[in-house]
């Protein structure tokens, strides 16, 4: 059987369609990690682009064992619709994993959703008209933003430092839009690990968080997929936990604990806003896939789930430090990055005369691919940063592949010194270079997301 080849569109074809569309399709933006899945999917590029954990890792007979036993146990409840707000045998194993992080919640808050992407969409379309604003960080998620954008979200975002959020900032900007007559209608928080950023906010800064919500009467949206992957340092309470679920909404996902393949995550939220996010799950897939909680229950019941996520925290640590030592083996003294105690990215900023989102074309050539920075802005910042993923590769495939992005930032570099006559210094910094450094060069160091200074960390502490 031969394949019909698709008709090219012409001029006018576009023109037909273009009448159709909606004011909405306008402002949507694509995915800067989808965007590239196609790309990043040929066997001979090293993508340190996509938030991929590593499913390699799942052992192949545990997931055949666990879906015979769906198969003998289970069939028909698996391949029948199910209800909208999840299953009880997934709910059960919810509240294994938010008890893990020193939560509790009860069935009736809880929402299951299909990926923790879907909580996103579900909350926009609750409470999002065309203009209303969301207050997010910056960086954020890059996936949050053609969400924001398809609902027609006004979105602000709060400067970061290596301890979260500056939520003195966020409070000055809330004094500002009540001023100007605008209340957000949430705040977009990645407390943890934060994607792309890597920082993880402070526990004063999370108490003032949750006051301020409490304060002002106004709703968090705490996306929380990577807390379960600490690899250093002591654990933090989320702001669920903090807030007891009055103004907190939570996300919570298997995707990175177990795969995302699966497709499954959740939301924990005050009811009254749970019974709208249902009602707008109804109208967008009916519910969640039953053989996917089928699967994730019996699994939870086949054995240790915490061991599975252990043994990906040893997996990604040694990844984490190889992409450490390989960063500061190849990248320019001018570039700074993250330390992420844990989670799945560290971010990077180069000289700010290199734009990112052309490195990413010469980067694809050398077959090594990442997120550039302005994926994850809404107003065109972020354009010397990038995102580069740590977990869903190998300890050899991250240092070449920061050896290949290293080198192509080499020849910038050059080519930058070349036409400024400034001195190109492609060596990272030793403790001599720094004692030496002179004050033109303190200020070509670019710090995307700098350290508080000690008076700041101590006037924070005591308020």
């Amino acid at each position: 059987m031969t394949r019909r080849e698709p008709p090219r569109s012409n001029a006018r074809d576009i023109e037909r369609y273009a009448a159709l569309f909606s004011s909405r399709t306008q402002v949507m933006k694509s995915s800067a990690m989808r965007d590239m899945m196609a790309l990043t999917q040929r066997p001979e590029v090293i993508s340190l682009a996509g938030g991929l954990p590593d499913t390699s890792t799942f052992p192949p007979e545990t997931y055949a064992s666990v879906m015979q036993t769906v198969a003998a146990e289970a069939c028909a409840q698996a391949l029948q619709y199910g209800p909208t707000e999840g299953m009880a045998a997934v709910n059960d194993c919810i509240h294994q994993v938010m008890a893990a992080e020193g939560m509790s919640v009860s069935d009736e808050e809880l929402l299951v959703t299909t990926g923790g992407q879907q909580v996103i969409d579900l909350v926009c379309k609750t409470l999002i008209d065309p203009g209303d604003v969301i207050v997010a960080e910056a960086p954020t998620y890059p996936g949050a933003v053609p969400t924001f954008c398809s609902y027609q979200a006004d979105v602000v975002q709060i400067p970061m430092d290596a301890d979260g959020m500056r939520v003195d900032e966020l409070e000055e900007t809330l004094d500002r839009l009540e001023r100007e007559g605008r209340r957000p209608k949430f705040i977009y928080t990645i407390p943890t690990f934060q994607n792309p950023g890597g920082v993880t906010m402070s526990l004063a800064r999370r108490r003032r968080l949750v006051r301020i919500a409490h304060e002002r009467e106004l709703l968090v949206l705490e996306d929380n997929p990577y807390g379960m992957l600490r690899y250093e340092g002591e654990p933090l309470p989320p702001l669920y936990a903090l807030d007891g679920g009055e103004f907190v909404i939570y996300l919570g996902t298997f995707s990175k604990i177990l795969s995302p393949g699966i497709r499954l995550g959740w939301a924990a939220a005050p009811r009254p806003v749970l019974q709208k996010m249902n009602i707008g799950k109804q109208a967008a897939d009916l519910c969640s896939s039953s053989m996917t909680q089928l699967f994730v229950s019996a699994y939870f019941a086949s054995g240790d789930w915490q061991r599975y996520v252990r043994s990906l925290r040893d997996v990604y640590r040694r990844r984490r430090d190889a992409m450490f030592d390989a960063l500061a083996e190849h990248f320019p003294r001018e570039a700074q990055w993250t330390r992420p105690e844990g989670g799945m990215f560290i971010w990077a900023t180069l000289p700010d005369y290199i734009d990112t989102t052309d490195l990413l074309a010469r980067a694809l050539r050398e077959n090594v691919a990442f997120v550039p920075g302005r994926g994850a802005y809404l107003d065109g910042r972020g354009g010397s940063s990038m995102r580069l993923n740590f977990s869903g590769v190998g300890e050899d495939d991250i240092r070449e592949g920061i050896r290949r992005i290293g080198a192509v930032v080499a020849e910038q570099v050059a080519l930058y010194g070349t036409l400024t006559g400034a001195e190109a210094v492609t060596a990272a910094p030793t403790a001599t270079d720094d004692a030496t450094e002179t004050a033109d060069e303190q200020l070509a160091r670019v710090v995307e997301l700098p350290r508080r200074d000690a008076q700041q960390a101590r006037a924070e502490r005591d308020r």
